[in-house]
């Protein structure tokens, strides 16, 4: 067994176990990918103001996310095509979180569907809505994550049109994959991730295929895909979604602060500041250095989260510092993923959470509902 000590391991690890279009789709960006690198590297120049002789006894990084308790302040992100990371690998990062004390939230592009997830799973987990032309088979979709107890749904915003990714291009993306030569040649030197996918039936878009109008199989899949988004994408399809969910309402893509009052008047409970990791605008502003502005704009109207370039504890608790309520990791938990399944997505946790511990302790502080910009040397992190 491998060493692991951070992220960077299990993604050095996943990039060896895991299918080159697969680890392509979840390791890269739109573009030139200049928003997907800064996202992380914009974390590096935020100090921290180091304490001593200060009592570090009796840590805490327990608190809520929208109400609900979490272990840490962390949920997994929303990530399309989680299940050819690994086989069903939705169903494996959902039992990792809920032993761990941490939401996990199910992209609607997964592999394995909601009824999948709730199956093995006891307690509710998140669901995320992409918003498609077809209103009723939106109503539906929210119809059975209310069936299977999901205690929130995310609500994406930044996808009304999909950015253009060089790579998936190349690669010719798709789930279960096209059997061409470089494909089967790659796949080859990926046994472990073949004899999995060899035990599973879930290879195809569990929530779409069989639930849409003359979606039975992939051939009718990919057609039905690309004419679905929706281009006239309101806010007052947010006031529709929102009365037909009734429930916890996140609202996820918002890079500006207008859209941040926006999010905030339409009643939603919490918002995700968020380029999409760097997937949709290449050239867009990072998700730290819009946080504080959006922070300072929406004031205690609306609780706010952000994703985007995490990749240690030392970058949640900078987060947290600038305002974040919360934050989602996607790419992390998704090397664990693909490198250990269910016990790599449990190390990703565990990874985080020391580092995240120990950077508050050297900080000063016991207890992470006491973060704040203190912690913080002056003059080194983004301001409103």
């Amino acid at each position: 067994m491998p060493i692991v000590t951070c992220i960077e391991d299990l993604r050095l690890l996943a990039k060896q176990r895991v299918p080159r279009m697969f680890y392509d789709y979840a390791d890269s960006g739109s573009w030139t990918e200049s928003t997907y690198r800064a996202n992380n590297t914009e974390f590096a120049p935020i100090k921290f103001r180091q304490r001593v002789a200060v009592d570090m006894s009796n840590r805490t990084l327990a608190t809520e996310m929208i109400g609900q308790p979490v272990a840490m302040p962390v949920a997994l992100a929303p990530t399309g095509l989680t299940g050819m990371q690994h086989a069903d690998g939705e169903i494996l990062a959902a039992r990792a979180a809920e032993k761990f004390g941490v939401p996990f939230t199910l992209s609607t592009m997964s592999i394995c569907s909601i009824e999948d997830v709730e199956a093995h799973t006891t307690k509710p987990f998140w669901f995320q809505l992409y918003v498609m032309k077809d209103r009723d088979f939106i109503a539906r979709l929210i119809e059975r994550a209310r069936a299977a107890n999901c205690s929130a749904l995310v609500l994406t915003l930044d996808l009304q049109v999909l950015g253009q990714r060089h790579k998936d291009i190349r690669n010719g993306l798709s789930a279960p994959p096209k059997l061409t030569l470089p494909n089967i040649v790659n796949m080859a030197t990926k046994p472990r991730w073949c004899m999995g996918m060899l035990g599973t039936k879930r290879r195809y878009f569990g929530n779409i295929v069989g639930h849409a109008p003359k979606v039975a199989d992939m051939s009718s899949l990919s057609s039905w895909t690309a004419n679905q988004f929706d281009l006239t994408l309101s806010w007052k399809d947010v006031e529709w979604i929102k009365k037909l969910w009734g429930g916890k309402l996140i609202i996820k893509g918002i890079m500006d602060v207008e859209d941040a009052r926006l999010a905030r008047d339409s009643g939603a409970d919490a918002l995700i500041v968020s380029n999409h990791g760097g997937r949709q605008l290449d050239g867009a502003q990072t998700s730290i250095a819009a946080l504080p502005a959006i922070v300072e704009a929406v004031g205690d109207g609306i609780e706010v989260h952000m994703d985007g370039g995490i990749r240690s504890g030392q970058d949640i608790i900078k987060a947290v510092a600038l305002g974040a309520k919360g934050v989602y990791i996607g790419r992390p938990f998704l090397y664990g993923l693909g490198a250990m399944g269910e016990a790599g997505v449990t190390k990703c946790l565990e990874i985080l959470q020391k580092e995240l511990d120990l950077t508050m302790a050297f900080c000063g502080l016991r207890d992470i509902r006491d973060v704040d910009r203190r912690i913080l040397l002056p003059g080194t992190f983004p301001t409103a």
